[in-house]
Order: structure tokens, then C-alpha cells, then sequence
């Protein structure tokens, strides 16, 4: 208790100093903590799960895959023939459609496009990872949004980041012209949002609206759409565990009901980090050289400010030394000011940081993929005061080391 007082006292002592040390923690934590939470993410969407594993059918040999609708019926029973093959829990098909409220394409622009999914409406709240675990507050609003889109064919859900983007609101109306599905043109009305987080730039609308469309166009042109036997992109298939899964594959792989075009069956996992592939480099350096310089500048930092504090004050522990006290205890003296300082404002940094974040701005906007915003997790407020401590520890060994080595009588001899 005497030294952690006397550890409180020096840090007052020269104020000036204490803060500016805390100050840059403060800020070099905060960096830290953006960086860790990003990571902490991708890695835990690309981590395979042990249960409730999902699974990823789409074209084995292109990219964008486009597989024909027809694939869809047996897929969703994931291609069981006979009494004891596998079959998925759940199911989902997703097609992409982008359109532009622009008819001329000399106007498009990013802020008048919009991609959407066309899928079965019911599935986004079984399928869809975190919609299907929302609270009662949350789910709420999203099964009206669910309902809106199986009563009127033309619904449209669209993420919040969306509705800002194109200056939409619930109860719009507006027509997009076909991007990808050419002189397909649909007229849809925002019928309800997504819950803020992980789907704000995500639309969607029944698939149903879009087979329509398509039928539509047949008949009056007499001939199918260019892409009318290539309208599925993704099935996504829901199975207990990791056997189940193989099973599944198996069948998938081995059906000549997908011989052309012929498909892959990937975990989700492995799906979303293909799709990563394109910030590989970026990742890489986030993960391995821009984090570990920032943690070697916060330890640089408070060996810096230690190291002119122990200076300053030679012949006082020369005197602690007279006084009784023993080389651990100065150690210790050094260790427990530099540590307390720094794990105090990393634990007050990354606090601040996990409310501010997720709280006052809604995530941190920095698209990946098709991660439009990235929220702070609780485990970050301990990164904070792990960092912080470590990075003091580390940074004030040396000084630490060089005062408990401090000779009484060398001190006093330049003193007198």
C-alpha cells in the first residue's frame, strides 16, 4: 500500500509529463483498438463454425457464378436421392440484380445504383447470420419490414447506409433500371429497413418479383432473356455439424443433375474469405506491420517519459536506498508508475472507444467486402488496459533495470 501510494504521488508530481505520456496512449490505443476490432471480425466470420455449419453452392468455374433456376428445387433438398441421403436444415437462394434510377447511362452514378438480392423473404430472418438471434425490440420491425415484402410483390428492404446514400425513405416509390438484367426495368417500393449494423448497405425484395420480370419480358419479346438460364448466383444450405456437412458436399459434387455448369459446395467460411481475397494486402499489413509499429511507438513512448522521470530523480532514490529501501523495491517503484499510468488510459482509451464507436457513430464506416461498418466488441475495453499495461511494462524495463542498479555513493560523490 506505501509503494502504491508513493507511485500515485510521483505520477502527480510532474503533471505536465503524466499527461502528455497518457495522452499519447490515449491516442495510439484508440488506433490500436479500430485496427484489432476489424481483424477480430473477418477472422470470426471466416472461422468455421463446429455447429449449425453453412454451407455455399455457386458455379464451380466462374466468378460471378450463374447457375440456372432450375438448380434451385433440388439444391434447397441438397440433392438427396434416396431415403438416407442428407438434407439441409434450411435453405436460401440469392440473385443479384443491379439497377440505376437513371434510364441514361451517361448519369448513372454511385449515389443512383443500387444492388440488390432477390431472394424468398421468410429466409432473412433463419438464414441470415445475426438476423436470426435479434432481440425482441429489433426483430420486431424487421418481421414487419418480412411481412411487407411477401404482401406486395414489388417490396424492397433497404439497409439505413443505403436510404441516406440515395436519399430513399420508407413508403418511396421508384423504377431501377436493369444493370446486369438488361431492359429488365423493376418498380419497387421501400416497404422497411435493416436493423443498424452489419446490413446497412444491403437490399433485397423477393426473388419471385424478379421470375416475373423475366417471364414478362419472354413473353413479349417471344424469345427468354440473355440471362434467363442464368439467374442463380448463390444457395445457401444450413446443416448441424461438420458430417452432415461432408455428406452434403458429397452429394452435391457427385449429382448429375450440375453437370452443366458444374458446381462447388464451400463452407461459408471459405465463401466469405474468397471475397476477402482483394484486401489480402491490405489485411496482411493492418494484421502484421501497422499494428506492431503502433504498439513499438506506445512502448518507445513511455520508456521515453520514464526514462527522463528516472533522471531527474537519481539522488532521490539514492536516498530511498539510505532509507531502507531494498533494489526490488525500487524496481517495482520504477515498473508499477509506468504501468499504472499506461494501463490506466489504454483502459480509458478503449472504453471511450467502444462507446463512442458503437454507440454515438453507429460503427466504424470502413467498407470491406460486403462489411459496410464494423462495431467495437466488449472484449476491446480489456485490449485497452492489456496494451496499455504491456506496452508500459515493456517500454520502462530498461529504465527500471538502470534505477535499481543506481549506486548510492556514486550519486552522492557528484552531488557533493
Amino acid at each position: 500500500m506505501k509503494l502504491l501510494l508513493l507511485i500515485l504521488k510521483n505520477i502527480r508530481r510532474n503533471l505536465l509529463r503524466s499527461t502528455l505520456t497518457s495522452l499519447g496512449v490515449l491516442v495510439l490505443v484508440f488506433v490500436v483498438t479500430l485496427i484489432w476490432s476489424v481483424l477480430w471480425f473477418l477472422d470470426l466470420v471466416t472461422a468455421e463454425r463446429s455447429r449449425n455449419f453453412k454451407g455455399i453452392v455457386s458455379e464451380r468455374w466462374r466468378m460471378p457464378s450463374q447457375m440456372p433456376f432450375s438448380y434451385a428445387t433440388t439444391l434447397e433438398e441438397g440433392a438427396a436421392r434416396e431415403p438416407g441421403d442428407v438434407r439441409p436444415e434450411d435453405s436460401m437462394t440469392w440473385q443479384f440484380f443491379g439497377g440505376s434510377f437513371e434510364p441514361d447511362p451517361r448519369k448513372r452514378t454511385r449515389d443512383n445504383t443500387i444492388f440488390g438480392i432477390a431472394l424468398e423473404p421468410a429466409k432473412l430472418g433463419t438464414m441470415m447470420d445475426e438476423l436470426d438471434q435479434l432481440p425482441a425490440d429489433k426483430a420486431a420491425p424487421l418481421l414487419e419490414a418480412i411481412a411487407g415484402l411477401e404482401g406486395r410483390p414489388n417490396g424492397i428492404i433497404m439497409g439505413r447506409t443505403q436510404l441516406q446514400r440515395t436519399g430513399k425513405q420508407i413508403g418511396d416509390r421508384f423504377t431501377l433500371y436493369g444493370l446486369n438484367y438488361r431492359d429488365i426495368n423493376l418498380e419497387f417500393e421501400v416497404v422497411g429497413t435493416f436493423p443498424e449494423g452489419r446490413y446497412d448497405n444491403t437490399v433485397a425484395f423477393h426473388r419471385h418479383y424478379l421470375l416475373a420480370a423475366l417471364d414478362a419480358y419472354q413473353q413479349a419479346r417471344k424469345r427468354p432473356h440473355p440471362l434467363a438460364d442464368k439467374t442463380l448466383n448463390l444457395v445457401w444450405l444450413k446443416v448441424p455439424d461438420r458430417a452432415a456437412f461432408d455428406r452434403l458436399g458429397a452429394q452435391i459434387t457427385s449429382s448429375p443433375l450440375y453437370a452443366s455448369p458444374a458446381v462447388k459446395f464451400e463452407t461459408a467460411s471459405s465463401g466469405i474469405a474468397t471475397f476477402l481475397e482483394a484486401y489480402r494486402d491490405l489485411l496482411w499489413g493492418m494484421r502484421w506491420l501497422l499494428a506492431p509499429a503502433i504498439l513499438a511507438t506506445l512502448a518507445l513512448v513511455i520508456s521515453n517519459a520514464i526514462s527522463i522521470s528516472v533522471r531527474e530523480r537519481r539522488t532521490e532514490m539514492a536516498v530511498l536506498k539510505v532509507l531502507g529501501f531494498r533494489p526490488a523495491q525500487i524496481l517495482l517503484l520504477v515498473l508499477g508508475e509506468a504501468v499504472l499510468l499506461g494501463g490506466l488510459s489504454g483502459l480509458v482509451s478503449s472504453s471511450a472507444t467502444y462507446i463512442l464507436i458503437n454507440h454515438a457513430f453507429g460503427g466504424l464506416k470502413f467498407p470491406i467486402a460486403f462489411f459496410p461498418a464494423f462495431f467495437i466488441p466488449e472484449a476491446a475495453i480489456w485490449w485497452g488496459l492489456a496494451v496499455g499495461a504491456g506496452t508500459a511494462l515493456a517500454g520502462s524495463l530498461v529504465p527500471a533495470w538502470n534505477t535499481r542498479s543506481v549506486r548510492v555513493a556514486d550519486v552522492f560523490a557528484k552531488v557533493a
